[in-house]
This record gives structure tokens, C-alpha cells and sequence, in this order.
């Protein structure tokens, strides 16, 4: 089982305390002869539901070397699960979850603002000291 990323349990907890029942940590899927265990970041993904809103959350630190690259794999691994999604639990909507610090002098670069709009990528931005939610990116 892969390890769990450094803000998989601080993204719980703000989800959480947001409302939300966490029904799946991980939420693992199959798709053909493909397995999936969408996971949080260094990799576990949590699944949430809130009224009748369905939601599966990637957690990323953005801790590596390269933004860039960590960029790269997130991407990919973005919409590989959102086309599992798709097939397997179509009502579930996904969002990568990534600090404030790493929105605010990462992804508010023209270029990356770019990608997140060509790929109708949805962001869910936190702050992992205090456990909470600051922002839905829709």
C-alpha cells in the first residue's frame, strides 16, 4: 500500500470540518483489468460526500525537487482518475487538494492557470496548519 502523503490527514480533517463524511480512504477502483487506488498525495485519495455531492480528493505536498515535475505526475495522475471516475463512479467529482503556500507561488503561474483551465481541473486549497479549507477552485 503506497504511503500516505504529509497532508492526507490535515485534508481529512478540513473536509471534515467542512461538513463533509469521509466514505473511502482510500477509494479503490477497477476498471477492465485495471486497478486504482486513488489516493491523497503520496498517495491515498479520500472520498467524501456532502448532501448529494460525491467527491474524490488527490492529495500533493509539492515537496519534491521540481515543481514542474511534481506538476507533470499530478496532471497525469489527474486525469487517468478522473477517467476511471468517469466509468466507475460518474456522480463523484474530482478535485486535487494542494496548500495555499503552493497555490500562491506555484499555480497562480500564467502557464499553469493555463493547464488547469484546458484540463477543467478542480482545486481544492487548504491550509494544513489549521486543518481547514480556504478555497473551492471550480
Amino acid at each position: 500500500m503506497p504511503a500516505k502523503d504529509i497532508f492526507h490527514d490535515a485534508v481529512r480533517s478540513a473536509l471534515e470540518k467542512d461538513g463533509w463524511t469521509i466514505t473511502h480512504d482510500p477509494l479503490f477502483m477497477r476498471v477492465g483489468d485495471v486497478s486504482f487506488q486513488i489516493d491523497l498525495g503520496a498517495e491515498k485519495i479520500i472520498a467524501a460526500e456532502k448532501g448529494d455531492r460525491q467527491i474524490a480528493v488527490e492529495v500533493k505536498s509539492f515537496v519534491g525537487t521540481s515543481e514542474v515535475k511534481e506538476f507533470h505526475l499530478a496532471l497525469g495522475q489527474m486525469l487517468n482518475y478522473r477517467s476511471a471516475l468517469r466509468k466507475v463512479h460518474p456522480n463523484r467529482i474530482l478535485y486535487l487538494a494542494i496548500t495555499f503556500e503552493v497555490y500562491d507561488s506555484f499555480f497562480r503561474r500564467e502557464f499553469v492557470q493555463d493547464v488547469i483551465a484546458e484540463h477543467q481541473l478542480k482545486l481544492l486549497i487548504f491550509d494544513p496548519n489549521k486543518e481547514k479549507i480556504v478555497t473551492w477552485k471550480n
